[in-house]
């Protein structure tokens, strides 16, 4: 009777442990089965805040439309970030490693991470994984719910906290590959 006592106990003590790591799989296997992403976004940085469209094609690309009056544009091809504002004409480039964007673009990278980090439920409505690498810490989040991807927090190269909160997300969709092609100076 002890023994059934002592297992019944071991079971409820680990069942919140044993509903994450099934989570963390099921996310997983999301992760693997997306080509590209399509989505709305809305993001603060700082005390500002801006919104748009984006649309992610693993690995390490992205082509993001602001909804401001400047217009602005940012563009990974893979190794470089390009912000533009296009009604100013102003363009700048950094390198894709020296921003969090390099890992959060890199599908293969956050299943790693998610296979090895504790998840955690947030507001019993997010899952939330905290990422540490190279002097970035990231904040991914899911929904419980679907398990989809709905945003991420880091620190801009200025060190600002970054908000972003994804939506009306669709995935796989036929995208062009000249979305990825970096803005020209003009």
């Amino acid at each position: 009777m002890l023994k059934k006592i002592i297992l019944i106990l071991f079971i409820l003590n680990n069942l919140p442990q044993l509903a994450i790591a099934s989570i963390q799989s099921k996310i997983i296997n999301n992760l693997i089965n997306i080509n590209n992403l399509s989505f709305s976004f809305k993001q603060t940085i700082g005390t500002k805040e801006e919104d748009g469209d984006c649309i992610i094609k693993y690995p390490k690309k992205i082509f993001c439309s602001y909804n401001n009056r400047n217009k602005k544009i940012m563009v990974s091809n893979g190794k470089s970030l390009a912000i533009k504002n296009q009604t100013s004409n102003q363009y700048y480039l950094y390198p894709l490693k020296k921003t969090p964007l390099e890992l959060i673009l890199d599908k293969n990278f956050l299943i790693d991470q998610i296979q090895k980090l504790e998840g955690r439920i947030v507001d019993d409505k997010y899952i939330n994984f905290k990422i540490l690498k190279n002097n970035n810490e990231i904040n991914i989040f899911f929904d419980k719910k679907n398990l989809n991807l709905i945003g991420w927090q880091t620190e801009d190269i200025y060190q600002n906290l970054v908000i972003t909160y994804i939506y009306n997300i669709e995935y796989n969709k036929k995208i062009d590959n000249n979305l990825f092609k970096l803005p020209s100076r003009n």
